[in-house]
């Protein structure tokens, strides 16, 4: 049940930034969403799952679901993929989708369901060719990239990278449609 407020999917991705979700979690609610997180196989390792379960009310996803198993998560409005990889991003513009979390959001592209990115990768990453390609592929499919100049600049490998500006991500998700 999702008490009339639009739902967001936080897709989660295995970086540092990771252990930030609750945070990112209690944000969306702040803001009117009903959150439920999906997480990369991966990023399980970052997470504490039992945490964001009390927080969201839902369980967090990584797999898929047996297909004669009901669906346990409401349709998603929008969907917010934070941290967002160099591996994900470089995935998801290639729509390749080898686990739920990509699946969800290469599907999405085709739905009309709100895309946002938050990118988490360090400037040796950046310089990869296939990187500027992926956010210019995702970009055009209408996906919300918050990356460059003033938005996220990636620092030096092995220096944990700067914080996110957290109220960026909320005012490009937006708030929920009113109940």
């Amino acid at each position: 049940m999702t008490d009339g407020r639009s739902v967001v999917y936080l897709i989660v991705c295995a970086a540092p930034r990771a252990t930030r979700t609750p945070h990112l979690v209690s944000l969306l609610q702040e803001a009117g969403w009903d959150v439920c997180v999906i997480a990369t196989p991966q990023a399980l390792n970052f997470i504490d799952v039992d945490e964001l379960e009390r927080l969201t009310g839902r369980p967090v996803r990584s797999t898929y679901k047996r297909p004669d198993e009901p669906d346990i998560l409401p349709p998603a409005d929008a969907m917010v993929v934070c941290p967002a990889t160099f591996n994900t991003m470089n995935k998801w513009a290639l729509g390749i989708a080898d686990t739920l979390a990509l699946g969800l959001i290469t599907e999405a592209i085709g739905t009309g369901v709100k895309l946002m990115a938050a990118p988490s990768l360090n400037n040796a990453q950046e310089k990869h060719p296939a990187f500027a390609r992926s956010v210019e592929t995702l970009r055009e499919c209408g996906v919300t990239v918050l990356y460059g100049p003033g938005i996220y600049e990636p620092t030096a490998p092995g220096t944990g990278g700067r914080e996110y500006e957290w109220g960026l991500i909320i005012e490009a998700v937006g708030t929920s449609l009113p109940s």
